[in-house]
């Protein structure tokens, strides 16, 4: 069987989709076991799911004591469904958060590959499933357990059923209510997870589309009279819920705390020029950075063709509100990545030009290059001996994958050297976040510090040591989610007091002197058990971690008296 063949076989009907869904859950999977919970968003996302677990409030959003009012509550809901069904909210296993952002790769794959087909055939959906699917930065949020990778689905999802619905009123396959129904059931859930940005993004593909053409037939197909009274019966009902529940603080939080000043300017530190999504592309879609050049030739030459023109307006306008956009985060233009996906697909299908052959040669290249260097820069500062292995696995296959895949590029091989960049990605992909990265003992001083509570049998839900251990100098919602939702988080007086009541305690080096005054004012001696250096990987500063404890003996309650005869 030639690969030709192979390929036809395997894109056929819902075989193309479900491929494309198995790469992704293969691409994912790894990190999702062997990651640990990571800072800050995923842990205050699975704590605050934690959290509706423990108190049964589905509709308020918390983060301790504190309302976490900045993102819609999809996730916590879809993850709240994945802990109640494969664990429990006591044992802390984080890999049951993140089960939703793998079935969000999954869908975002699949999505891309099923409206793909309907402008470039069965095979060249496929080939656009497999490219998203396998690009870095979704199979990286594939294992974090917050919003990006089933906000990626679900607005895949959306386009392409738009795309398809598009495509039938240009002489493509028809699109029936299933269609139209899919199309408004993506919005739904990209409301329910993110608020206004799959709507956006989807708006803003209809308007370039009018726009460009300057017609709007097609838009009759889309069930506008039914289409909008399901999505606000999809979000309705938790929207008037939780406005009364938080007598609409909940909303005047999300647009003025949260949207507004992303919108101003670089909020939380993280702002960046017009140009930096542009920059971080060849990474981070990594190794469809191959064919990005050709997708672009094809683009410009081929734009006159529905499904072209249709990826050119799902990905134009969205990639340059993000670029103007003040606040920058690498997975901001996720959603968009499966345009440059159909654009990629569609490249294939025709000889590619000697330009785009070298250029794309030489940014796949470099790219798998920069990754390797990545990888060994991540030994060398924090790795051990044990952890050379890894390294050079992790490395030397994501250098593979970019030097293989241009030698066979620029030697008129392009389908070959896709599929042979895709695989040997996945590999290295997984070899770092299930090798590599979680031995790299310097940066998960929170989980560290969780596992010697454990083995001293100091956590409190062990049921041998009081609630709740205190922390002071070191706040890190990882550590928050591992010790439990009553973890004190305070001032080096609060680890004090929590000596004084035999509670352990996690003081940072920082905080050290002052801790020790308070025990020398309270007269109390402590126990170092044991000590966890390592690095703050969210603001980039050391951490010394000591935990204590009471060194005298614990108290033992008194004997219930005996009953009379």
């Amino acid at each position: 069987m030639t690969f030709q063949s192979s390929l036809q076989w395997a894109s056929q009907g819902w075989r193309g989709p479900l491929f494309a869904a198995l790469l992704a859950m293969v691409a994912g999977l790894p990190g999702v076991f062997a990651m640990p919970p990571l800072d800050r968003d995923e842990s205050r996302f699975a704590q605050a799911t934690a959290q509706m677990l423990e108190t049964g409030d589905f509709v308020v959003i918390r983060y301790q004591d504190e309302p976490r009012f900045k993102k819609p509550v999809g996730i916590h809901w879809l993850q709240a469904a994945s802990v109640s069904a494969v664990s429990a909210v006591e044992d802390r296993e984080i890999w049951a958060y993140r089960l939703p952002s793998l079935l969000g790769a999954m869908l975002a794959a699949a999505a891309c590959a099923w409206g793909a087909a309907a402008f470039f055939g069965a095979p060249g959906g496929l080939i656009a499933g497999a490219l998203l699917g396998s690009s870095l930065l979704l199979s990286t949020e594939a294992f974090i357990a917050k919003t990006d990778a089933v906000l990626c689905g679900s607005v895949v999802l959306a386009l392409a059923a738009l795309g398809r619905i598009y495509g039938a009123a240009r002489g493509g396959p028809p699109a029936g209510w299933r269609t139209r129904l899919l199309f408004w059931l993506g919005l739904s859930l990209a409301l329910l997870v993110k608020g206004p940005v799959g709507l956006m993004v989807a708006l803003l593909t209809i308007i370039a589309l009018v726009v460009w053409e300057r017609r709007a037939d097609w838009l009759g197909g889309l069930g506008l009279t039914w289409g909008p009274i399901l999505l606000v019966g999809l979000v309705g009902p938790w929207a008037w819920a939780v406005t009364v529940a938080t007598d609409g603080a909940f909303w005047s939080t999300a647009l003025m705390s949260d949207l507004a000043p992303k919108l101003a300017g670089g909020h939380e530190t993280h702002g960046a020029p017009p140009g930096y999504h542009l920059l971080g592309l060849s990474l981070l879609a990594f190794p469809m950075t191959l064919l990005i050049p050709a997708g672009l030739i094809a683009a410009w030459t081929r734009r006159h063709e529905p499904g072209v023109r249709f990826a050119l307006c799902w990905l134009i306008p969205t990639w340059i509100v993000f670029e103007l956009a003040p606040t920058k985060l690498v997975h901001y233009t996720l959603p968009v990545y499966g345009a440059l996906a159909w654009l990629a697909a569609a490249a294939l299908q025709a000889p590619l030009g000697r330009i785009a052959r070298w250029t794309g040669a030489g940014l796949g290249a470099l790219a798998g290059l920069i990754l390797a260097g990545l990888c060994f820069a991540l030994l060398s500062n924090f790795g051990a001996a044990a952890d050379v292995t890894a390294a050079a696995a992790a490395g030397g296959l994501l250098a593979a994958a970019g030097l293989l895949g241009a030698f066979m590029l620029v030697n008129r091989a392009p389908r070959g050297a896709i599929v042979t960049a895709m695989a040997l990605t996945v590999l290295g992909h997984g070899a770092l976040s299930a090798g590599l990265a979680p031995g790299l003992a310097p940066l998960w001083s929170s989980a560290r510090v969780a596992r010697i509570l454990e083995s001293e049998r100091l956590l409190p839900r062990q049921g041998m040591a009081p609630s709740p251990v205190a922390v002071a100098g070191y706040a890190e919602p990882s550590l928050v989610f591992a010790l439990g939702t009553p973890t004190k988080l305070g001032a080096p007086a609060d680890a004090a007091q929590a000596i004084a009541t035999f509670r352990p305690a996690v003081v940072e080096a920082a905080s050290e002197a002052d801790f020790r005054q308070a025990l020398d004012d309270r007269g109390l001696r402590v126990r170092m058990v044991r000590q966890v250096t390592g690095l703050n990987y969210s603001n980039g500063r050391p951490v010394v971690l000591r935990i204590y404890v009471n060194d005298a003996p614990r108290p033992q309650a008194p004997a219930a008296p005996e009953a009379p005869p």
